[in-house]
Protein backbone atom coordinates (compact mmCIF):
# COMPACT_ATOMS: atom_id res chain seq x y z
CA UNK A 1 0.00 0.00 0.00
CA UNK A 2 2.92 2.31 0.62
CA UNK A 3 3.90 2.21 -3.31
CA UNK A 4 0.62 3.94 -4.04
CA UNK A 5 0.59 6.83 -1.68
CA UNK A 6 2.79 9.25 -3.21
CA UNK A 7 1.01 8.43 -7.04
CA UNK A 8 -1.98 8.90 -5.35
CA UNK A 9 -1.54 11.91 -3.63
CA UNK A 10 0.21 13.29 -6.90
CA UNK A 11 -3.23 12.41 -8.95
CA UNK A 12 -6.03 13.96 -6.08
CA UNK A 13 -3.77 17.02 -6.02
CA UNK A 14 -3.72 17.74 -9.79
CA UNK A 15 -7.31 16.59 -9.92
CA UNK A 16 -8.61 18.41 -6.77
CA UNK A 17 -6.88 21.81 -8.35
CA UNK A 18 -8.90 20.81 -11.41
CA UNK A 19 -12.23 19.78 -9.37
CA UNK A 20 -11.62 23.30 -7.19
CA UNK A 21 -11.30 25.48 -10.09
CA UNK A 22 -13.64 28.72 -8.53
CA UNK A 23 -11.41 28.24 -5.42
CA UNK A 24 -7.85 27.93 -6.73
CA UNK A 25 -8.80 30.44 -10.26
CA UNK A 26 -7.95 34.15 -9.00
CA UNK A 27 -10.27 34.47 -12.18
CA UNK A 28 -13.23 33.34 -13.85
CA UNK A 29 -13.03 32.13 -16.98
CA UNK A 30 -14.85 33.90 -19.31
CA UNK A 31 -13.24 37.69 -17.56
CA UNK A 32 -11.84 39.46 -20.03
CA UNK A 33 -8.96 42.41 -19.84
CA UNK A 34 -8.77 43.75 -23.38
CA UNK A 35 -6.37 46.17 -22.19
CA UNK A 36 -4.09 43.52 -21.84
CA UNK A 37 -3.80 40.98 -25.06
CA UNK A 38 -0.93 38.40 -24.58
CA UNK A 39 0.05 40.17 -21.48
CA UNK A 40 3.30 37.93 -19.90
CA UNK A 41 3.30 36.17 -16.96
CA UNK A 42 3.04 38.87 -13.74
CA UNK A 43 6.50 39.09 -11.92
CA UNK A 44 5.90 37.96 -7.68
CA UNK A 45 7.80 40.54 -5.78
CA UNK A 46 9.08 40.46 -1.85
CA UNK A 47 11.12 43.59 -2.43
CA UNK A 48 9.70 46.70 -3.23
CA UNK A 49 11.99 49.67 -5.42
CA UNK A 50 13.14 51.07 -1.98
CA UNK A 51 14.81 47.71 -1.00
CA UNK A 52 11.97 46.86 1.90
CA UNK A 53 11.17 43.42 2.20
CA UNK A 54 7.71 42.56 2.21
CA UNK A 55 6.20 39.64 4.42
CA UNK A 56 3.41 39.60 1.81
CA UNK A 57 3.84 39.18 -1.69
CA UNK A 58 3.05 41.67 -4.46
CA UNK A 59 2.62 42.55 -7.54
CA UNK A 60 2.94 45.65 -9.88
CA UNK A 61 1.14 47.67 -12.10
CA UNK A 62 0.62 46.80 -15.88
CA UNK A 63 1.45 49.35 -18.39
CA UNK A 64 1.53 48.98 -22.08
CA UNK A 65 4.66 50.08 -24.06
CA UNK A 66 4.74 52.60 -26.99
CA UNK A 67 4.48 50.19 -29.63
CA UNK A 68 1.18 48.47 -28.24
CA UNK A 69 2.72 45.01 -28.07
CA UNK A 70 4.87 44.70 -25.11
CA UNK A 71 4.25 45.47 -21.05
CA UNK A 72 6.41 46.65 -18.44
CA UNK A 73 5.58 46.94 -14.43
CA UNK A 74 4.59 50.23 -13.20
CA UNK A 75 6.64 50.60 -9.59
CA UNK A 76 4.19 53.57 -8.82
CA UNK A 77 1.03 50.89 -7.92
CA UNK A 78 1.98 47.98 -5.39
CA UNK A 79 -0.96 45.24 -4.84
CA UNK A 80 -0.51 42.84 -2.23
CA UNK A 81 -1.72 39.48 -3.02
CA UNK A 82 -4.23 38.46 -0.82
CA UNK A 83 -5.35 34.90 0.10
CA UNK A 84 -9.21 33.77 0.52
CA UNK A 85 -10.10 36.44 -1.16
CA UNK A 86 -14.47 37.00 -1.55
CA UNK A 87 -15.58 38.26 -4.69
CA UNK A 88 -18.69 38.96 -5.39
CA UNK A 89 -20.12 39.16 -9.37
CA UNK A 90 -23.52 39.90 -10.30
CA UNK A 91 -25.76 36.47 -9.79
CA UNK A 92 -22.33 34.68 -8.38
CA UNK A 93 -19.98 35.06 -5.30
CA UNK A 94 -17.06 32.82 -5.14
CA UNK A 95 -14.19 32.73 -2.72
CA UNK A 96 -10.48 32.76 -4.18
CA UNK A 97 -7.41 31.36 -2.65
CA UNK A 98 -5.51 33.79 -3.69
CA UNK A 99 -6.34 37.38 -5.76
CA UNK A 100 -5.13 40.66 -5.92
CA UNK A 101 -7.81 43.76 -6.11
CA UNK A 102 -8.71 45.80 -9.06
CA UNK A 103 -7.24 47.72 -10.72
CA UNK A 104 -4.07 45.26 -9.89
CA UNK A 105 -3.87 41.91 -11.97
CA UNK A 106 -2.51 38.74 -11.70
CA UNK A 107 -1.29 37.00 -14.08
CA UNK A 108 0.51 33.65 -13.26
CA UNK A 109 1.11 32.36 -16.72
CA UNK A 110 0.34 35.49 -18.94
CA UNK A 111 -3.02 36.24 -20.98
CA UNK A 112 -4.46 35.41 -24.21
CA UNK A 113 -5.64 37.73 -27.18
CA UNK A 114 -8.65 38.61 -24.97
CA UNK A 115 -6.59 39.09 -22.10
CA UNK A 116 -8.08 36.30 -20.16
CA UNK A 117 -6.43 35.02 -17.06
CA UNK A 118 -4.21 31.46 -18.98
CA UNK A 119 -3.67 30.42 -15.76
CA UNK A 120 -7.44 30.41 -14.51
CA UNK A 121 -8.47 28.87 -18.09
CA UNK A 122 -6.56 26.02 -17.68
CA UNK A 123 -8.34 25.14 -14.62
CA UNK A 124 -11.35 25.32 -15.37
CA UNK A 125 -10.67 23.77 -18.96
CA UNK A 126 -9.45 20.65 -17.08
CA UNK A 127 -13.13 20.15 -15.93
CA UNK A 128 -14.33 19.96 -19.76
CA UNK A 129 -11.41 17.87 -20.89
CA UNK A 130 -11.16 15.35 -17.53
CA UNK A 131 -14.94 15.10 -18.09
CA UNK A 132 -15.03 14.18 -21.55
CA UNK A 133 -12.06 11.73 -20.83
CA UNK A 134 -14.29 10.38 -18.30
CA UNK A 135 -17.32 9.99 -19.65
CA UNK A 136 -15.33 7.95 -22.75
CA UNK A 137 -14.15 5.58 -20.17
CA UNK A 138 -17.73 5.22 -18.54
CA UNK A 139 -18.97 4.62 -21.86
CA UNK A 140 -16.33 2.36 -23.17
CA UNK A 141 -15.62 0.29 -19.99
CA UNK A 142 -19.43 0.05 -19.83
CA UNK A 143 -20.15 -1.57 -23.67
CA UNK A 144 -16.72 -3.42 -23.33
CA UNK A 145 -17.37 -5.49 -20.13
CA UNK A 146 -21.20 -6.30 -21.11
CA UNK A 147 -19.84 -7.57 -24.46
CA UNK A 148 -16.85 -9.04 -23.82
CA UNK A 149 -18.12 -10.87 -20.89
CA UNK A 150 -21.24 -12.14 -23.21
CA UNK A 151 -18.58 -13.31 -25.68
CA UNK A 152 -16.30 -15.21 -23.33
CA UNK A 153 -19.20 -16.82 -21.05
CA UNK A 154 -21.36 -17.99 -24.12
CA UNK A 155 -19.21 -18.17 -27.08
CA UNK A 156 -20.24 -19.72 -30.23
CA UNK A 157 -21.47 -17.38 -32.70
CA UNK A 158 -22.63 -14.84 -30.48
CA UNK A 159 -18.14 -15.01 -29.26
CA UNK A 160 -17.48 -14.64 -33.35
CA UNK A 161 -19.99 -11.72 -34.01
CA UNK A 162 -18.59 -9.82 -30.78
CA UNK A 163 -15.15 -10.27 -31.56
CA UNK A 164 -15.74 -9.52 -35.69
CA UNK A 165 -17.20 -6.44 -34.34
CA UNK A 166 -14.63 -5.30 -32.06
CA UNK A 167 -11.38 -5.82 -35.28
CA UNK A 168 -13.68 -3.73 -37.51
CA UNK A 169 -13.63 -1.21 -34.52
CA UNK A 170 -9.66 -1.78 -34.22
CA UNK A 171 -8.97 -1.22 -37.79
CA UNK A 172 -11.42 1.96 -38.48
CA UNK A 173 -10.06 5.76 -37.36
CA UNK A 174 -12.09 7.03 -35.18
CA UNK A 175 -11.16 10.70 -36.65
CA UNK A 176 -12.94 10.09 -39.96
CA UNK A 177 -16.01 8.97 -37.98
CA UNK A 178 -16.16 11.83 -35.91
CA UNK A 179 -15.55 13.88 -38.61
CA UNK A 180 -18.65 12.75 -40.36
CA UNK A 181 -21.17 13.35 -37.40
CA UNK A 182 -19.65 16.56 -37.03
CA UNK A 183 -20.07 17.74 -40.76
CA UNK A 184 -24.01 16.47 -40.20
CA UNK A 185 -24.36 19.22 -36.75
CA UNK A 186 -25.70 22.46 -37.11
CA UNK A 187 -22.56 25.11 -36.92
CA UNK A 188 -24.44 26.57 -33.78
CA UNK A 189 -24.83 23.57 -31.63
CA UNK A 190 -23.77 24.77 -28.15
CA UNK A 191 -20.56 23.98 -26.91
CA UNK A 192 -21.35 21.76 -23.64
CA UNK A 193 -23.76 19.55 -26.33
CA UNK A 194 -20.97 19.43 -28.80
CA UNK A 195 -18.15 18.22 -26.35
CA UNK A 196 -20.99 15.27 -24.72
CA UNK A 197 -21.58 14.04 -28.41
CA UNK A 198 -18.08 14.20 -28.95
CA UNK A 199 -17.12 11.91 -25.46
CA UNK A 200 -20.67 10.18 -26.23
CA UNK A 201 -18.84 8.97 -29.79
CA UNK A 202 -15.11 8.38 -28.10
CA UNK A 203 -16.64 6.07 -25.46
CA UNK A 204 -19.17 3.89 -28.50
CA UNK A 205 -15.26 3.87 -31.02
CA UNK A 206 -13.40 2.77 -28.21
CA UNK A 207 -14.94 -0.35 -26.70
CA UNK A 208 -13.26 -2.95 -28.64
CA UNK A 209 -9.48 -3.26 -26.49
CA UNK A 210 -11.30 -3.72 -23.27
CA UNK A 211 -13.89 -6.17 -24.78
CA UNK A 212 -10.98 -8.24 -25.94
CA UNK A 213 -8.79 -8.10 -22.67
CA UNK A 214 -12.25 -8.93 -21.22
CA UNK A 215 -13.36 -11.77 -23.16
CA UNK A 216 -10.15 -13.31 -22.79
CA UNK A 217 -9.94 -13.18 -19.05
CA UNK A 218 -13.26 -15.21 -18.52
CA UNK A 219 -12.86 -17.53 -21.01
CA UNK A 220 -9.63 -18.37 -18.91
CA UNK A 221 -11.62 -17.71 -15.23
CA UNK A 222 -14.65 -19.78 -16.26
CA UNK A 223 -12.06 -22.65 -16.85
CA UNK A 224 -11.35 -22.71 -13.16
CA UNK A 225 -11.96 -25.44 -10.98
CA UNK A 226 -14.67 -23.19 -8.44
CA UNK A 227 -16.42 -22.07 -11.37
CA UNK A 228 -16.97 -25.47 -13.29
CA UNK A 229 -18.10 -27.09 -9.15
CA UNK A 230 -20.97 -23.79 -9.31
CA UNK A 231 -21.60 -24.35 -13.29
CA UNK A 232 -21.87 -28.46 -11.93
CA UNK A 233 -24.24 -27.90 -8.77
CA UNK A 234 -26.76 -25.98 -11.15
CA UNK A 235 -25.88 -22.02 -10.98
CA UNK A 236 -26.82 -19.51 -13.36
CA UNK A 237 -24.44 -18.03 -15.61
CA UNK A 238 -25.57 -14.71 -14.06
CA UNK A 239 -24.77 -15.89 -10.67
CA UNK A 240 -21.30 -17.34 -11.91
CA UNK A 241 -20.91 -14.00 -13.20
CA UNK A 242 -21.74 -11.85 -10.37
CA UNK A 243 -19.84 -13.89 -7.73
CA UNK A 244 -17.00 -15.70 -9.46
CA UNK A 245 -15.99 -13.89 -12.64
CA UNK A 246 -16.65 -10.34 -11.50
CA UNK A 247 -13.71 -10.42 -8.98
CA UNK A 248 -11.48 -11.60 -11.56
CA UNK A 249 -12.55 -8.34 -14.17
CA UNK A 250 -11.96 -6.22 -11.32
CA UNK A 251 -8.49 -5.19 -11.27
CA UNK A 252 -8.49 -5.43 -15.42
CA UNK A 253 -11.27 -3.23 -15.32
CA UNK A 254 -9.75 -0.63 -12.59
CA UNK A 255 -6.30 -0.84 -15.12
CA UNK A 256 -8.09 -0.05 -17.87
CA UNK A 257 -9.93 2.77 -16.52
CA UNK A 258 -6.62 4.53 -16.07
CA UNK A 259 -5.15 3.69 -19.31
CA UNK A 260 -8.42 4.67 -20.98
CA UNK A 261 -8.76 8.14 -19.25
CA UNK A 262 -5.49 10.00 -20.54
CA UNK A 263 -6.06 8.40 -24.00
CA UNK A 264 -9.79 10.38 -23.76
CA UNK A 265 -8.47 13.08 -22.72
CA UNK A 266 -5.71 13.48 -25.26
CA UNK A 267 -8.60 12.57 -28.19
CA UNK A 268 -10.56 15.30 -26.58
CA UNK A 269 -7.79 17.46 -26.79
CA UNK A 270 -7.30 16.71 -30.60
CA UNK A 271 -10.44 17.63 -31.79
CA UNK A 272 -10.74 20.22 -29.58
CA UNK A 273 -8.03 21.74 -31.26
CA UNK A 274 -9.32 20.96 -34.68
CA UNK A 275 -12.71 22.93 -33.70
CA UNK A 276 -14.44 19.16 -33.18
CA UNK A 277 -14.97 19.22 -30.03
CA UNK A 278 -15.67 21.89 -26.99
CA UNK A 279 -15.71 25.44 -28.52
CA UNK A 280 -15.79 28.78 -27.44
CA UNK A 281 -16.71 30.56 -24.76
CA UNK A 282 -16.26 27.29 -23.12
CA UNK A 283 -13.09 26.61 -22.58
CA UNK A 284 -11.05 23.27 -23.08
CA UNK A 285 -7.47 22.14 -22.92
CA UNK A 286 -7.98 21.38 -26.80
CA UNK A 287 -9.27 25.08 -27.51
CA UNK A 288 -6.52 26.79 -24.91
CA UNK A 289 -4.19 25.17 -27.61
CA UNK A 290 -5.95 26.57 -30.87
CA UNK A 291 -4.36 29.78 -30.98
CA UNK A 292 -0.54 27.46 -31.30
CA UNK A 293 -1.73 27.00 -34.83
CA UNK A 294 -0.63 30.62 -35.45
CA UNK A 295 3.03 31.11 -36.21
CA UNK A 296 3.50 34.40 -34.57
CA UNK A 297 1.59 32.92 -31.13
CA UNK A 298 3.99 30.23 -30.88
CA UNK A 299 7.18 32.51 -31.80
CA UNK A 300 6.34 35.46 -29.79
CA UNK A 301 4.12 34.34 -26.40
CA UNK A 302 6.42 31.37 -24.86
CA UNK A 303 3.58 31.22 -22.23
CA UNK A 304 0.63 29.54 -24.92
CA UNK A 305 2.40 26.63 -24.80
CA UNK A 306 1.82 25.90 -20.60
CA UNK A 307 -1.32 24.16 -21.58
CA UNK A 308 1.00 21.61 -23.14
CA UNK A 309 2.90 21.26 -20.28
CA UNK A 310 -0.14 20.30 -18.24
CA UNK A 311 -1.23 17.75 -19.95
CA UNK A 312 2.15 16.16 -19.57
CA UNK A 313 2.10 16.43 -15.77
CA UNK A 314 -1.16 15.09 -16.00
CA UNK A 315 -0.62 12.09 -17.82
CA UNK A 316 2.75 11.15 -15.68
CA UNK A 317 0.60 11.27 -12.79
CA UNK A 318 -1.77 8.40 -14.62
CA UNK A 319 1.05 6.79 -15.72
CA UNK A 320 2.53 6.88 -12.52
CA UNK A 321 -0.91 5.53 -10.81
CA UNK A 322 -1.11 3.17 -13.72
CA UNK A 323 2.87 1.72 -12.43
CA UNK A 324 1.68 1.29 -8.72
CA UNK A 325 -1.76 -0.58 -9.30
CA UNK A 326 0.29 -2.98 -11.69
CA UNK A 327 2.82 -3.45 -9.12
CA UNK A 328 -0.01 -4.31 -6.28
CA UNK A 329 -1.85 -6.39 -8.36
CA UNK A 330 1.86 -8.47 -9.21
CA UNK A 331 2.10 -8.67 -5.47
CA UNK A 332 -1.06 -9.91 -4.86
CA UNK A 333 -1.60 -12.18 -7.18
CA UNK A 334 1.92 -13.36 -6.05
Amino acid sequence: MKSLRMPLAIFFLLHSAVICASFFAPYPPESQNRQFPFAPPTTLHWRDQAGHFHLRPFVYGIRSNTDGETYSEDPSAEYPIKFFLSERRPNRSSLHLFAVQEPGHLFLLGTDEFGRDLFSRILYGGRVSIAAGLLAMIIALSFGTLLGSLAGIFGGALDSTIMRLAELGLALSWIYLLLAVRAFLPLRTPPLETCLLVAGLLGLTGWARPARLIRGLVLSAKERGFVMTARGFGARNSYIFRRHLLPQLLPLILTQAVVLIPQFIMAEVALSFLGLGATEPLASWGNLLSDLQKYHVIASYWWMLTPVLVLVLFSFSYLLLLNSLQRRVQSVAV
